[in-house]
């Protein structure tokens, strides 16, 4: 039978919830990259380019 752990302290609580704000920052981060940033960092190569491109198609976000 699965176990549901609880945080038993406020620091644990507080500390789970400072990572779950990080996860969702960085998350909005990869989405701003990915979908809105049209190749302003892909300066470096085409590499970069079409990998920004394609996580585009991916999200089925509009690109062209």
């Amino acid at each position: 039978m699965a176990t549901v752990h609880t945080p038993s302290t406020t620091t644990e609580s507080a500390a789970l919830a400072l990572v779950v704000a990080a996860v969702i920052l960085l998350a909005f981060l990869v989405l701003y990259l990915v979908g809105f940033d049209q190749g302003a960092i892909s300066r470096s190569g085409m590499f970069m380019h079409e990998l920004m491109h394609d996580g585009r198609h991916l999200l089925g976000l509009p690109c062209h």
